[in-house]
């Protein structure tokens, strides 16, 4: 019902952005009399930003043709090289014969496709082997696929380390950290040759308890009833993934929004006023923000409660309780993988403290293999995109894994 209401809601407002673009084509004419006054320009400034606000978006492509190697600028293309039902294994291969450190990067699952991380893959194939998890959109996932659990994401990155090993470097970037721990700490325990060299851990909630936030707020304040009524719905029945139990999208950038309303109203008004002065180059720089922010994708329902459940509100990774198909998860087990956690000050999702978290529970990796690093006036979509990735927080861990490696 919920996902019908939504679709409806998009049906009706097809009319008003056939209005938004047949404005912004008619007023943006040279040989518009308005488009040469201030009228004409706020009335094509607003109902461009209206336009972008409303209108329906895909997933995204990647837009990365090239990576700036050490040895010059090289061709990159995207690969899948191994393909489950819910998730695709992707090489970034570039056109070169550099033998540089093979990086798996954990992409979170969590409402937006993996491309979110476009700024992310930029800066680590200038000098990496870049292999990113790409996960598929749940409503064009069968039914007769199955369910995807918490578990099941562990086995999906225990299968792609093994492809990937040996000699492999793992990221995980926001909410797979505490999963990308779990699947290291599985490997260890089991001695599987398959353990990568380090693991990178940014911005993610491996203690929920390290430092509370709306987020873990929620989580704590509202009973499994209340998400599993109020977050999940089905997919409707024109979808491939018709009838399959969902967290969708819409809800969780809905979420998102509503935890920094002024931030993102400040944002539009600013694109408004830049669109008015023909500062169209910042414009689009926000614009271009928000076509990445609001392409989302939908999360399996078992997965999605699994997750608040497991990981927030029983926090069972920190109290040494979570177990994985009837094994126990032990990140004191890990010994052989190097550590480096990133943090960003002003993380409002995953607080500084959440991450820190994990140096705690592996007392067994050597001073020497572990390091941390809190990037300050950062928040967390600073933590791997931005001025601050590339500049400070992407160096550091190329230095880490060359260190290590």
């Amino acid at each position: 019902m919920l996902y019908s209401l939504y679709e409806t809601q998009r049906a009706l407002l097809a009319p008003v952005r056939l209005l938004t673009q047949t404005t912004v084509a008619l007023n943006g004419h040279p040989l518009a009399p308005l488009s040469y006054l201030a009228f004409g320009r706020a009335l094509e400034a607003g109902v461009e930003v209206l336009d972008g606000m409303i209108k329906h978006r895909g997933k995204p492509d990647w837009e990365i043709d090239t990576a700036d190697t050490p040895d010059g600028p090289v061709a990159v293309a995207f690969e899948p090289v191994l393909s489950t039902p819910f998730c695709d294994l992707v090489h970034v291969r570039r056109e070169t014969s550099r033998s540089d450190p093979k990086v798996l990067l954990v992409a979170p699952m969590s409402g937006h496709f993996s491309t979110l991380l476009r700024g992310t893959v930029k800066a680590l194939i200038a000098d990496h082997d870049v292999y990113v998890t790409d996960w598929i959109d749940a409503r064009g996932i069968s039914l007769s696929q199955g369910a995807f659990h918490l578990d099941d994401y562990i086995g999906v990155l225990m299968d792609f380390m093994r492809h990937l090993a040996p000699d492999l470097h793992v990221i995980a970037v926001c909410q797979p950290a505490p999963i990308t721990l779990a699947t290291v700490a599985l490997l260890a325990d089991q001695e599987d040759p398959a353990q990568p060299a380090s693991m990178t851990l940014m911005g993610g909630p491996i203690d929920p308890d390290g430092a509370p936030t709306v987020v873990t707020q929620l989580a704590d304040a509202r009973d499994m009833s209340w998400f599993e009524t109020r977050c999940i719905t089905t997919v409707p029945p024109y979808y491939p993934g018709a009838h399959r139990r969902v967290y969708p999208g819409f809800l969780q950038i809905g979420a998102f929004i509503a935890m920094n309303p002024d931030r993102h109203f400040a944002a539009h008004l600013q694109m408004f006023r830049h669109l008015v002065e023909g500062d169209g180059e910042s414009a689009e720089g926000k614009q271009r923000f928000y076509d990445e922010y609001l392409s989302v994708m939908d999360v399996p329902a078992e997965y999605y409660l699994e997750t608040v459940q497991r990981v927030f509100k029983e926090r069972q990774l920190p109290r040494g309780v979570m177990r994985w198909r009837g094994l126990p998860v032990r990140p004191e087990a890990i010994r052989r993988t190097a550590l480096l956690t990133i943090e960003g000050e002003l993380d409002d999702i995953s607080a500084p403290g959440q991450t820190l978290a994990a140096h705690r529970m592996t007392p067994n990796i050597p001073e020497a293999r572990r390091r941390d690093h809190l990037e300050p006036r950062v928040g967390h979509y600073g933590i791997f995109n931005g001025r601050k990735w590339r500049e400070n927080i992407a160096p550091t861990i190329g230095r880490f894994i060359r260190d290590v490696g």
